[in-house]
């Protein structure tokens, strides 16, 4: 152990006549714990919210669609799957169809949005599993009529059914008559529910096979609404689409994750920096106190001070020890801050301590996830700062006269 980290540890222990040094420091090191912990809890509910509504949004929709230009179906898809298939990146394409519904179960009636999905591509059943409520997707788009249809947890719930029950969809692309147009119906048979976890699409969403959904929206077998598309890299989406648009000719459109979802993830992403600015300012509220005991240290010390420069001790000595008082201080609140904060994070995920509405804010519970960068960045600021706080009473240490700190003794 070197001369000057000993002789600052010897000050930080030492509690004889310093009872009000040794209380400023305590608070001191509870300054930077608090700041800390805060800062790692406050960008860990920001990173949660962004990664939660990620993965809950990526579960149910595509990284990149394909439409026809002004909302038209895509004819022959399947030759345009064929050219698609080769772009790099991709690796898998599914067709789909959607249209507004109307469903009806006894005397509720809800809307919905009736989307038609491939049975014989498994990659659309992957996703949809981890989802899986109820029931199983065994034989879906395989039965008779009444053909299948999975319903969304909420939809479900505000149309009273469950596994087994039957449901009426109508379109308003209905069928001539002789009193005008009429919607057109079907019968369809719940096969499962699924839970996405956000309330948006399990309120709203009802999935049947894409041939029952063609006939049903006026589609010819060989059309579909759009051509979804899932890539190796979601964050190479824009770049997949560009080619995509390259390929494909100017009849055709894309749209990505990351566009269709912007405005949520830059509010969250300022939300973060928001957050960062706020409680670094706290950070540096509690770097004050490390001013305030150094300065009282060496106030104290004047006479120690003096002694050791009378038998040798520089300038860069003093400093040093005085510097390394305050960085003591800034590591230890640092590291506690770091542990009080993590395990916090944990508690707080692991045991969903506060609930939402998920009406309101989509999802049921307020999710937290930590980042190691994070938590790496707010370490290094954290003693960064400790740091910048030494400067002014290191360097007033430095300059005291050892003959008049003795005189007055």
């Amino acid at each position: 152990m070197n001369f000057e980290f000993y002789v600052a540890l010897r000050y930080l222990r030492a509690r004889r006549k310093q009872a009000v040094v040794s209380f400023v420091t305590v608070i001191s090191v509870i300054g930077v714990t608090a700041g800390v912990a805060a800062l790692i809890i406050a960008l860990s509910l920001s990173t949660g919210f962004q990664k939660e509504f990620q993965e809950r949004i990526l579960a149910v929709t595509s990284h990149v669609n394909l439409l026809g230009v002004g909302g038209t179906a895509i004819s022959d898809y399947e030759a345009v799957i064929g050219r698609i298939e080769g772009v790099e990146g991709v690796v898998s394409v599914s067709p789909t169809t959607y249209g507004q519904s109307l469903l009806e179960s006894g005397l509720r009636q809800e809307p919905a949005i009736l989307k038609g999905i491939d049975p014989g591509r498994r990659e659309v059943f992957n996703e949809l599993l981890k989802n899986l409520a109820e029931g199983d997707l065994e034989e879906f788009g395989e039965l008779p009529p009444p053909n299948s249809i999975i319903l969304g947890r909420d939809l479900a719930s505000s149309l009273g059914v469950s596994v087994g029950d039957f449901v009426r969809a109508y379109v308003l692309r209905g069928e001539l008559s002789p009193i005008g147009r009429m919607p057109r119906s079907r019968n369809f048979r719940v096969k499962a529910i699924f839970d996405s976890g956000l309330w948006e699409y399990d309120a709203n969403w009802a999935l049947i096979p894409l041939t029952a959904s063609q006939e049903f929206l006026s589609l010819n077998a060989s059309e579909a609404s759009a051509l979804e598309l899932r890539i190796q890299d979601i964050y190479e989406a824009p770049d997949v689409a560009q080619k995509l648009k390259s390929l494909m000719g100017p009849g055709y459109v894309t749209t990505t994750w990351i566009e269709l979802n912007r405005p949520l993830f830059s509010a969250l992403k300022l939300e973060k920096l928001a957050m960062f600015v706020a409680i670094g300012l706290i950070m540096l509220v509690a770097s004050l106190n490390i001013v305030t005991t150094l300065t009282l240290m060496v106030m104290e010390k004047n006479r120690d001070i003096a002694i050791i420069m009378a038998m040798g001790g520089t300038v860069p000595v003093i400093t040093r020890i005085f510097m390394l008082e305050g960085l003591i201080i800034g590591v230890i609140g640092t590291v506690l801050g770091d542990v009080i904060g993590v395990v916090s994070v944990w508690y707080l995920d692991t045991y969903r301590v506060f609930q939402l509405e998920p009406k309101v804010y989509s999802i049921p519970y307020l999710p937290f996830h930590l980042n190691p960068s994070d938590l790496v960045v707010v370490s290094i600021v954290a003693v960064l700062i400790s740091f910048l706080a030494t400067l002014y009473p290191a360097r007033a240490a430095a300059r005291l006269d050892p003959v008049e700190a003795i005189r007055y003794e």
